[in-house]
C-alpha cells in the first residue's frame, strides 16, 4: 500500500488513448514517473511531451516478448517499477458465426497474451525487490459474458482467471495483483455500444480514478462503476432462470448485439490493423 502516487514508477500499456491515456495523465499530474507503451508511438510521445522528463513513451507491441524487452530497456531510466498497469486491449464485436479465425486470434493475442507477457516481463524484478503491484484492466464481461462478443468475453474471462491465479502466486513475494472491471466506457473502443438499462456509461477518467484507488489501497477486484460489483456477484449466485430474467430486464443481452456498425467502423478497422505484429501502420 502506498500513501501517495508521487514518486512511484508506473508502466501503463495502451497509454496513448482512452483509459490508458487518462491513467497516464492522472498519475503524471500527481508526480509519478510514468512510462507509457503503445503501438502508436507518435501519439504516445505527444501524450508524454506535456509532462517533462518524468514521463516517457516508447513503442510497445504487448503481444511480442521481444518488444517488451526493448520497451523496458528504453524506459529503464524511470524505474525500478512499482506498478504495472496492463491496460492495452481491443474489442472487435460480431457474431461468432461470422468472426474470422484471424480476428479471434488477434483478440486473444492482445487481450490475454499481452497481460501474460507483461506480467512475465515486469514481475521478476518486483519479486527480487519484494514489492510491486500489477493492475490488469479487464471488463465486466470477464464475469458476465454477452452475446456478439464471445471471443472478447472469453479473453476477459481469461484475464480474470490469470489475475486470480497470479494474485495467489505472487502475494508471498510482496506483489499485489488487482483486476479492474469496467462496464461500458465512453472511449473509441466502445463506439456505438449502448449501456445496459439502468447502468450509466462511465468515462475513461472514471476508470483511471479506480486504478489510482487500487494503487493507494490494493484490492483483488474493483468494478467501474463500483456499485455494479455487488449487483453482478449477487446475480451470479441466483438460479440460471432468474439470472436470465434479470438479464432480459436489463436488456444486457442486447448491449453488444445492438452496437451500431457504422459508428464502430473506424474503430474496428484500426483495431484489426493496429494489432498486427508486422507493424504495417508504423
Amino acid at each position: 500500500m502506498s500513501s501517495s502516487i508521487a514518486g512511484l514508477s508506473i508502466i501503463v500499456t495502451g497509454g496513448a488513448r482512452g483509459i490508458g491515456r487518462a491513467t497516464v495523465e492522472r498519475f503524471a499530474r500527481q508526480g509519478a514517473r510514468v512510462a507509457l507503451g503503445d503501438l502508436d508511438v507518435d501519439l504516445a510521445k505527444d501524450v508524454a511531451s506535456s509532462y517533462g522528463d518524468k514521463v516517457a513513451a516508447a513503442r510497445l507491441d504487448v503481444t511480442d516478448p521481444e518488444s517488451w524487452t526493448a520497451f523496458l530497456a528504453e524506459v529503464d531510466h524511470l524505474g525500478p517499477w512499482d506498478v504495472l498497469v496492463n491496460n492495452a486491449g481491443i474489442m472487435p464485436l460480431g457474431s461468432i458465426l461470422e468472426e474470422s479465425n484471424e480476428k479471434a486470434k488477434t483478440i486473444i493475442d492482445v487481450n490475454v497474451h499481452g497481460v501474460i507477457f507483461g506480467t512475465k516481463a515486469v514481475a521478476p524484478a518486483m519479486a527480487q525487490r519484494g514489492r510491486g503491484h500489477i493492475i490488469n484492466v479487464a471488463s465486466a464481461v470477464g464475469r458476465v459474458a454477452l452475446p456478439h462478443g464471445a471471443t472478447y468475453s472469453a479473453s476477459k474471462f481469461a484475464v480474470v482467471g490469470f489475475s486470480e491465479a497470479t494474485r495467489a502466486e505472487l502475494a508471498p513475494k510482496g506483489i499485489e495483483v488487482t483486476m479492474v472491471l469496467p462496464t461500458v466506457v465512453r472511449t473509441e473502443l466502445s463506439a456505438g455500444v449502448p449501456a445496459a438499462r439502468g447502468v450509466r456509461p462511465v468515462t475513461a477518467e472514471d476508470v483511471a480514478e479506480v486504478v489510482e484507488a487500487a494503487v493507494l489501497k490494493p484490492r483483488a477486484e474493483l468494478w467501474v462503476p463500483r456499485w455494479t460489483q455487488g449487483l453482478s456477484k449477487s446475480t451470479l449466485a441466483l438460479p440460471r432462470v432468474v439470472q436470465s430474467a434479470m438479464t432480459r430486464a436489463l436488456k444486457a443481452d442486447d448491449v453488444l448485439a445492438s452496437a451500431d456498425p457504422a459508428a464502430r467502423a473506424a474503430y474496428e478497422e484500426r483495431a484489426a490493423a493496429g494489432s498486427r505484429t508486422d507493424q504495417e501502420l508504423q
